[in-house]
């Protein structure tokens, strides 16, 4: 097993440091910024540069995945970034769910643009959004829902999209599309864990069982009866008094995940509990609340 206590998630593909130089080169082409973050953990998906890259370009936020987040903290993360000054949606790019109220949300956010517009007699000029994001938020989903057309790439893997695109979606809105953006180490171990829980950071980054132990402790703190009611971990008691590799162990044994002379598989249980979380299996599930973030910018 290996030791969670010392792991850190850290991982800077090279290409990372290109799309902060394109997303800065690329801001005078656009009105405004789509932001897609994972309504699971809107500030640890939230690029920490982004404010800085975008200035004070309006915003408009998607709290992407929300069929596998608690309905009841999405709601509190739509009224937090309304306080903020940054209009919110809870979307689900790959079923469209949300996404009607995009182009109206668009039109809300640029009203003073298109107001100006329409003064320089260039009311049809149409209104240009950057799709920024970090990997795996979605970002090639939600333009390929938008726009009717699979030409975004679309992988699993973090880091697909590698270069500038442009997609007109109608009503006279078209998206840039940029590549993925990750800042280059993670300082806060909580957010990289986070991170690596819903597959943003390359799962060699982390061993697989480092990686469980980790979302095992999270649940506990949260989710625990999402946890027992999954799994049927009978043979422990208290969830807070084990220790995480412990469940992880009673997981594989449950799931009858067992090697040569009765031994618990406990990789093999590690990957299975990490693609049923990010598979939804587990229920909706968020690790941030905005009460976290109060006091903060």
């Amino acid at each position: 097993m290996a030791d969670s206590q010392k792991q850190t998630v850290q991982w800077f593909p090279g290409h990372m440091a290109k799309t902060r130089r394109l997303i800065k080169e690329s801001l005078s082409l656009v009105d405004g910024v789509t932001e897609l973050l994972d309504a699971r953990i809107p500030m640890s998906s939230r690029n920490p540069e982004l404010d800085e890259l975008t200035g004070k370009k309006p915003r408009i936020v998607l709290l992407n995945k929300c069929d596998v987040a608690d309905d009841n903290v999405t709601r509190e993360w739509i009224e937090y970034f309304k306080s903020k000054g940054q209009y919110a949606i809870a979307v689900d790019c790959r079923t469209g769910k949300g996404l009607n109220a995009y182009h109206t949300a668009v039109k809300h956010v640029l009203a003073e643009t298109i107001k100006k517009n329409e003064a320089k007699g260039m009311g049809g000029k149409a209104l240009r959004m950057m799709v920024v994001g970090i990997p795996n938020t979605g970002k090639s989903s939600f333009i390929n829902r938008m726009a009717g057309k699979n030409r975004a790439k679309v992988a699993d893997k973090p880091g697909v999209t590698r270069s500038n695109q442009w997609f007109a979606i109608g009503n006279g809105i078209e998206l840039l599309d940029t590549p993925g953006v990750l800042w280059p180490k993670f300082d806060d171990v909580v957010v990289g864990d986070r991170l690596a829980f819903i597959g943003s950071v390359k799962d060699e980054v982390m061993d697989s069982e480092t990686m469980a132990v980790r979302l095992i402790e999270a649940l506990v703190n949260g989710y625990e009866d999402k946890l027992l009611s999954r799994f049927k971990l009978k043979n422990i008691e208290d969830l807070h008094e084990a220790m995480p590799w412990e469940i992880l162990e009673e997981i594989g044994r449950e799931r009858g995940m067992l090697i040569r002379g009765g031994e618990i598989n406990t990789e093999r249980a590690a990957i299975m509990l990490l693609d049923e979380y990010r598979g939804g299996k587990m229920g909706k599930l968020s690790f941030e609340r905005p009460g976290m973030y109060n006091t903060k910018k």
